[in-house]
């Protein structure tokens, strides 16, 4: 038999890898639901599902490595992430997912979520007062209405598979739906500021490149404690709170 490897786990959800097979298990159904369909309503290379039984989800690894970790800079090629830019625009293109989307809310709401984990961070001696407050300015191009695609939702850098210079699959669709482009591309970009430029070149026009650098301090304010409290680190060489204060 082969290893289980334990790729994730806390108290959401966890993925098992078993050769060539991950198991995903979560209880919300909702949240594997989403997963499913957003695969197959996906223009762009997504694993194969090779079976269902509640509450676990088997899909099959895609070829090729992630296109970088965060913590560590990344290797591909800057053609590479200008194939990555081009399937992401390819998904953002497409006709809006049936559902509304798990993650983002409106600008007002998410602007009131952003103010009280700030109040938070500094409360609790999490991060100094300065590094919140220098955030939580940049935030503010991140809140304003945007116009919705369809969006992966958690396009973080290691979801990103390619092989040399093509993708091969983008995985963990849980988090699809509705949403702001450039929030993908700032999740796919977080801690790797300097391949910004190679990921635009392949997406296309009318990225604003204030917005993105918006929503990494707004991803980083908000998952600093959620990280710290599922155990991992996001003070980490390269992670969340460098990525804070790169801002200052």
């Amino acid at each position: 038999m082969d290893e289980v490897e334990v790729v994730v786990a806390h108290s959401e959800r966890a993925t098992l890898r078993v050769g060539d097979v991950f198991l995903k298990v979560d209880a919300d159904q909702a949240r594997i639901d989403i997963e499913v369909e957003a695969m197959a309503l996906a223009p762009v290379p997504t694993p194969e599902v090779l079976w269902r039984k509640p509450p676990v989800l088997a899909i099959a690894a895609v070829p090729g490595t992630a296109l970088g970790r965060l913590g560590a800079p990344s290797t591909a090629s800057p053609a590479a992430w200008a194939a990555a830019g081009a399937a992401i625009r390819k998904l953002h293109d497409a006709p809006l997912p049936p559902w509304p989307g798990r993650r983002r809310r409106d600008p007002g709401e998410l602007a009131a979520e952003v103010d009280g984990e700030c109040e938070l961070l500094v409360a609790n001696g999490v991060l100094p007062a300065d590094l919140v407050t220098r955030n939580r300015q940049v935030a503010e191009a991140a809140l304003r209405p945007w116009t919705p695609v369809f969006t992966h939702g958690d396009l973080q850098i290691d979801h990103v598979f390619v092989d040399g210079d093509e993708i091969t699959g983008i995985i963990d669709w849980s988090e699809a739906g509705r949403g702001d482009a450039l929030f993908d591309l700032a999740t796919v970009t977080l801690g790797h500021e300097e391949r910004l430029g190679d990921l635009v070149a392949g997406y296309g026009p009318g990225v604003d490149l204030d917005v993105v650098r918006a929503w990494w301090s707004v991803r980083s304010l908000l998952g600093v404690r959620w990280l710290v409290e599922h155990g991992f680190d996001p003070f980490a060489a390269g992670c969340e709170v460098d990525v804070l204060r790169a801002r200052m």
